[in-house]
């Protein structure tokens, strides 16, 4: 979670838009749980959550976008209490916590900040809320969920990289083979799902505020 859950009381909201997507076009939505983009032919999907669109990069695995309807990237998070007000007021020794490998913990690296890898974001704001590390890069979608279910000691969002188009991207649906008139109803059912606030409160149902795609 927030993103997907075999057994959790709340589905995740991918499922939770899959689920109205394909209600729209009047069909039954079928879970199947891939790791990659290798396995969504194996698995037959039809239709894929939460693909990254940019105009200079296609998906992985042959996966034809439909028209975004979100925009996420790379956000700076600190605990409530600290002072920090951005990346350069952080000290030299105050550590940040990057998921391992990633753009974002190499664009850190080369301008000298310290850093600490972690696997998961999950694991990265669990460790910034238990003062291991100073501040976390995550997406916003991972401390919008982990600041609903700690309310008491939310985590405060710093743009730190708004103006890095690397670290910024849209939000769609991945169509798998799809025809032309088939993309045009997942077109048309999230045009109709923006005009109704429908995914922006799937998305607050986890935390997370909608934010319009550029």
């Amino acid at each position: 979670l927030p993103f997907a859950s075999k057994a959790a009381p709340v589905p995740g909201f991918q499922i939770e838009l899959g689920e109205k997507i394909a209600g729209q076009l009047g069909v039954k939505l079928t879970r199947e749980w891939v790791v990659s983009a290798i396995q969504y032919r194996r698995a037959d999907c039809d239709l894929v959550l939460d693909v990254i669109a940019r105009k200079d990069t296609a998906p992985a695995g042959g996966v034809r976008i439909s028209r975004p309807y979100h925009r996420s990237g790379v956000v700076l998070a600190v605990r409530g209490d600290s002072p920090a007000s951005s990346l350069a007021s952080l000290g030299s020794d105050q550590r940040v916590g990057v998921p391992v490998g990633s753009l974002v913990s190499m664009t850190l690296a080369k301008g000298g900040a310290a850093t600490s890898p972690f696997v998961f974001e999950d694991d990265i704001v669990t460790a910034l809320a238990n003062r291991e590390i100073e501040a976390a890069a995550v997406t916003p979608m991972t401390v919008g969920w982990f600041n609903l279910q700690h309310a008491d000691k939310p985590l405060r969002l710093i743009p730190a990289f708004d103006n890095d188009q690397d670290l910024n991207w849209n939000i769609a649906a991945g169509l798998l083979g799809p025809d032309d008139k088939l993309r045009q109803r997942v077109d048309a059912a999230i045009e109709a799902m923006l005009a109704d606030g429908t995914i922006a409160r799937i998305y607050a149902r986890y935390g997370i505020e909608l934010r319009p795609p550029q």
